[in-house]
């Protein structure tokens, strides 16, 4: 049986007939319209390629592992592999795309660069870039998330960004977005948006993907050293899709590894309770700039969300990770908030890993699929790891210690201060 041609690249701004597209103001098409035109000239050139592949290689550490998980293995009945991106320079995979843009914007005579984040890393991922590359540095981070991954905050800070609360609606990642575009449109000229997921309007989840596709290359050429022939499955998380975008890029036409994309199921199926997009009764909107299926209520409104995870607290998914749920290429499951944590700790305990909070709805996917299925090759992506939760996790994990921890560094804090 034929399969549909996937469009690894979108066509005329859309994957598939739906989802994509370019739909912001005037005022912003002319910047967008610039950052097409360097993508399609700039990126491909020797220039670009070579300082590019240098800087992934002495700056970001690439490339990163590919880990069996011989003890995970032989619990769960599967041979089960992590491509751990948490060994890259800031923890997690957002620097490729960071320092893949920033480097862009550089060539295209920017000088500043402003960006969204809601876990922190993509912050943090483009604070390092900027400081290497020497751009002036923005971050817009809701202000729920600025509480919630305080350490992110602080190292974006050390490294000479301007964070910037936005207290604006649900305080979280769908607000932070908002509020990074409205800042850029009013400095267009001088200034490049940053964009941390595959999502937005054209050519931002191309242009994402493309960076992010070192992951994917990586792990074809290192699975090599394990075993022969494909993985039978691929498991990420999947926020806006950056991550799950670069894993799965170089294996989307090996239609015998199946994918797997796992979203944020939070605390409940109620609006405002998850984060799953892709469950019955889905429906399209255009909001960001591009068109897909977003968490609305009766109204049609953006609704509010919840993860555990601000990585996967988002009201959309990025156009391409739909359309290839739409044609049958990708599977979408939801893992609560506390079976990412029991992942966690799993991987931890057997493994010697602590993943992320994103990563570990990757993990949680891994044990449900292993419920069901026995000596299948299953590699997951550890998208980052898990230092910048710990204000998270410790508090669920070990509540009194963590507690008792706290007391102590306020009550010699406060001594410090009143001295």
């Amino acid at each position: 049986m034929s399969k549909p041609s996937l469009f690894l690249k979108s066509q005329n701004m859309f994957f598939g007939e739906h989802f994509g597209g370019m739909f912001v103001p005037e005022n912003l098409k002319d910047a967008l319209l610039e950052l097409a035109k360097a993508y399609e000239n700039i990126l491909p050139t020797p220039q670009f390629q070579n300082t590019f592949k240098d800087l992934c290689t002495h700056f970001i550490g690439r490339p990163t592992p590919l880990i069996f998980a011989k003890n995970a293995s032989a619990i769960l009945g599967n041979e089960i592999y992590l491509k751990f991106e948490g060994l890259a320079n800031t923890g997690a995979h957002k620097i490729n795309n960071a320092l893949g843009q920033v480097l862009l914007a550089k060539m295209m005579g920017k000088t500043k660069a402003i960006a969204e984040t809601g876990a922190g890393q993509h912050g943090l991922a483009t604070a390092s870039a900027c400081a290497k590359l020497g751009l002036e540095c923005h971050i817009y981070m809701g202000a729920k998330d600025v509480r919630r991954q305080r350490p992110n905050v602080f190292n974006m800070e050390l490294l000479g960004a301007h964070v910037h609360a936005v207290e604006k609606g649900d305080q979280g990642l769908k607000d932070a977005v908002d509020e990074a575009l409205r800042a850029w449109s009013e400095q267009v000229a001088s200034t490049h948006y940053v964009l941390g997921s595959a999502v937005g309007p054209y050519p931002y989840p191309d242009l994402v993907r493309d960076l992010q596709s070192v992951i994917g290359k990586e792990l074809k050429e290192q699975i090599k050293g394990y075993f022969e022939g494909l993985p039978d499955m691929l498991v990420a998380c999947i926020g806006g899709g950056s991550n799950a975008m670069g894993f799965f890029s170089a294996f989307l036409e090996d239609w015998g590894c199946a994918l797997y994309g796992i979203e944020g199921g939070g605390r409940g199926t109620n609006l405002g309770e998850h984060a799953t997009r892709m469950r019955p009764g889905k429906k399209m909107a255009i909001a960001h700039g591009f068109q897909s299926i977003f968490i609305q209520d009766d109204q049609g409104n953006l609704a509010k969300t919840h993860s555990i995870s601000a990585g996967l607290d988002y009201v959309g998914i990025g156009p391409q990770i739909a359309h290839l749920e739409n044609i049958g290429r990708l599977h979408c499951l939801s893992a609560r908030d506390e079976e990412a944590l029991h992942a966690l700790q799993f991987f931890a305990k057997h493994e010697g890993i602590i993943a992320a909070l994103e990563s570990s709805h990757a993990l949680a996917g891994v044990l449900e699929l292993s419920k069901s299925v026995k000596n299948k090759k299953i590699i997951a992506h550890v998208s980052g790891r898990g230092d910048k939760d710990i204000f998270i996790t410790a508090k669920h994990a070990h509540p009194q210690r963590w507690l008792e921890f706290l007391e102590h560094e306020t009550l010699e804090l406060r001594e410090k201060l009143n001295s």
